[in-house]
């Protein structure tokens, strides 16, 4: 097959609740995360091809880039879609095909008239046919497409190409699982991913943990997963292995994951993450209103006290992040934004991203939308935009002004630090094994004695010196947790700001 030189580009991302702008400063990183999906990508393509990444998050695409590749390859999702476009607008000026995948197709191809392929589906099985191809001498279709209910095994997905990346990067990503074995309504996963959750081998995901260490990366790994927890047979399975392996490494990984609040049913597997050397697990509570709940067929979380079900998870040594969401058809116009900050103050959960509702493209919410005619724009990704792209129940200006106080309040200095204090009293830090901090994370504390603890305002301040002293002095072994907590919450008080503004 002809050599070809492949250009990897990842579109700049918009200023979003999980881009962690602010928090980088703190410590002197450029972008939170590697593009994953690219790195996969690149590593499916024939070994003799050159490859070359271009995170527009870290670096600049120069036309130099786009003048040496044969191919350009674009991942991307929704709220990248502006990027994305200017880049493949230079393409085209430079007479350079480009190849474009990713969630941003969720809505269609319609929009990208200068593109010259697709591929609409996982890679594991369009690349390959695009590959066959161009060895064969035939033409590329424009659009490879996986079947309808498609999907793919992830046994011989390949390890990342790590070589690729420098170290501006917060945390590295790694993937166990896709798909997601509930169906809510506003979620394009099980669409997209499948419902019955596919894994990889518990020995080949060690061996890209093990290709990451021996690379030298030592600290955060977000597992980028749809609901690590979804096949808890096959979790188990794996995390077997990797508490030994991160035993015997001294656990150099710091492991964050997402999941669903029936991991409070188990004990055992709370156990096995923290075990595993698993900090912190996103959970998708949504809302405290059981009948928005019903109507979103977030049945999982019904019929539970989310609150008890959120400090047993703490008290079993993991600090839950959780991401809600307002402006259901069933929300209390009077009441909705009281009940939310009510709840996210009594669980302790520092991390809450609160977001109005959106219709995304591929989903039972879109399609009930579209048929009662209340669709009014696409979604354009964004989690944390102060409007939506449909027609609220309750007055779109109530359901803004109510979805600003939330933010307001809740990243107030008062009630953020509030927070972290609620949930000190409640975690245990006990089975938690022991690391030492790195030198990103000293670097990162040190900065924020100076940018919040001395120039933060005089409420920032005052209130991260009474946090920080009472985890010291009152819960020492959760103080790492605590420092950590305090750092994020510069990056949501700014994000807290932008909300406000806008």
């Amino acid at each position: 097959m002809k050599i070809r030189n492949i250009l990897l580009v990842y579109p700049e991302f918009l200023e979003t609740f999980w881009g962690f702008k602010y928090l980088l400063k703190f410590v002197g990183k450029k972008a939170a995360y590697p593009p994953l999906g690219l790195l996969t990508v690149a590593a499916m393509l024939p070994k003799a091809w050159p490859k070359r990444l271009a995170d527009l998050n870290v670096r600049k695409l120069t036309d130099k880039d786009i003048a040496w590749a044969d191919y350009v390859f674009i991942s991307a999702m929704t709220t990248q879609r502006d990027s994305a476009e200017e880049v493949i607008a230079r393409c085209e000026k430079l007479g350079k095909p480009v190849v474009l995948g990713g969630p941003i197709l969720e809505a269609g191809y319609d929009g990208f008239p200068d593109v010259s392929h697709f591929f609409a589906g996982e890679a594991e099985d369009t690349l390959q046919r695009f590959l066959e191809d161009l060895a064969a001498g035939r033409t590329p279709e424009r659009i490879y497409s996986s079947p309808p209910k498609s999907f793919p095994g992830l046994a011989a997905t390949p390890i990342p190409m790590w070589e690729l990346i420098d170290p501006r990067y917060a945390s590295m990503l790694v993937q166990w699982s896709r798909g997601c074995p509930y169906r809510c309504t506003f979620c394009s996963i099980a669409e997209l991913n499948g419902r019955v959750p596919r894994t990889k081998t518990p020995e080949q995901f060690l061996c890209e943990l093990d290709a990451l260490y021996q690379a030298g990366y030592r600290g955060p790994i977000f597992i980028a997963d749809d609901n690590f927890i979804g096949n808890k047979k096959r979790v188990k399975e794996m995390l077997h292995l990797l508490v030994r392996w991160q035993q015997d490494r001294g656990y150099p990984f710091d492991l964050t994951v997402e999941g669903d609040i029936t991991l409070a049913d188990d004990d055992e597997l709370m156990e096995m993450l923290v075990q595993a050397g698993v900090g912190k697990v996103f959970l998708g509570i949504e809302t405290p209103n059981e009948a928005s709940l019903a109507e979103c067929g977030k049945r999982q979380n019904m019929g539970r006290d989310l609150v008890a079900c959120v400090k047993k998870i703490q008290r079993a040594g993991l600090v839950p992040m959780s991401g809600f969401i307002v402006g259901f058809d069933n929300d209390d116009p009077r009441t909705f934004a009281d009940k939310m900050i009510h709840f996210i103050q009594e669980t302790g959960i520092a991390a809450a991203m609160v977001g109005i509702l959106q219709a995304q493209p591929r989903t039972p919410l879109y399609e009930r939308l579209r048929r009662e005619g209340r669709l009014l724009t696409e979604s354009g990704g964004n989690n944390v935009v102060c409007s939506t792209n449909f027609r609220p129940r309750m007055p779109m200006e109530t359901l803004v002004e109510g979805y600003k106080r939330i933010w307001a309040e809740i990243y107030s200095p008062r009630k953020y630090y509030e927070r972290i204090r609620t949930f000190l009293r409640e975690f245990n830090p006990a089975n938690r094994p022991a690391r030492k901090p790195t030198a990103t994370q000293l670097k990162a504390f040190v900065a924020s004695l100076w940018r919040i603890g001395l120039f933060g305002g005089p409420k920032a301040s005052y209130y991260y010196w009474k946090t920080l002293v009472t985890a010291l002095f009152q819960h020492p072994r959760a103080f790492p947790e605590a420092v950590a907590l305090l750092i994020f919450g510069a990056h949501f008080q700014r994000i807290a700001k932008d909300i406000e503004r806008s």
